[in-house]
């Protein structure tokens, strides 16, 4: 596996609402995207910073995995994602690494991207996402 760059920075919120106009008022960045990903039972809000993205999490569930992690943790940085040029190949090659998968194939995630997500009791301590854009190949 060979990381092409961040993708994104993963933090949940428990609110948009409130959270958006931080990124806006106090940092000077725009919210580029909103999105509900169902399946994920989240909300999403995307901002640029350089190359990098900042993606907002909100629960729409307290059974969902945002909801969960804001319970047991509180409001914050909730995983890392990589983008992978071929993710099905990298995911074979973290398992082979003795790297404990989340998700053994890819699914959809925001913004059209193939994700899938490593453990992280693998992983230091860090949820790791890879990500593909499948339409920039």
């Amino acid at each position: 596996m060979q990381p092409t760059h961040i993708e994104h920075i993963g933090i949940a919120v428990k609110s948009l609402e409130q959270a958006i106009p931080y990124w806006e008022n106090v940092l000077g960045l725009k919210c580029y995207n909103l999105e509900v990903v169902a399946d994920q039972k989240v909300k999403t809000a995307f901002f640029m910073v350089g190359q990098t993205k900042i993606e907002l999490l909100e629960s729409t569930d307290p059974e969902g995995p945002i909801g969960k992690f804001i319970e047991k943790k509180g409001e914050g940085i909730h995983h890392m994602a990589f983008a992978v040029q071929d993710i099905e190949q990298a995911l074979v090659d973290a398992e082979s690494n003795g790297v404990q998968l989340i998700d053994k194939a890819p699914r959809k995630g925001a913004e059209g991207l193939s994700i899938a997500f490593l453990h992280p009791k693998s992983t230091f301590g860090v949820l790791t996402e890879l990500c593909e854009d499948k339409n920039k190949k």
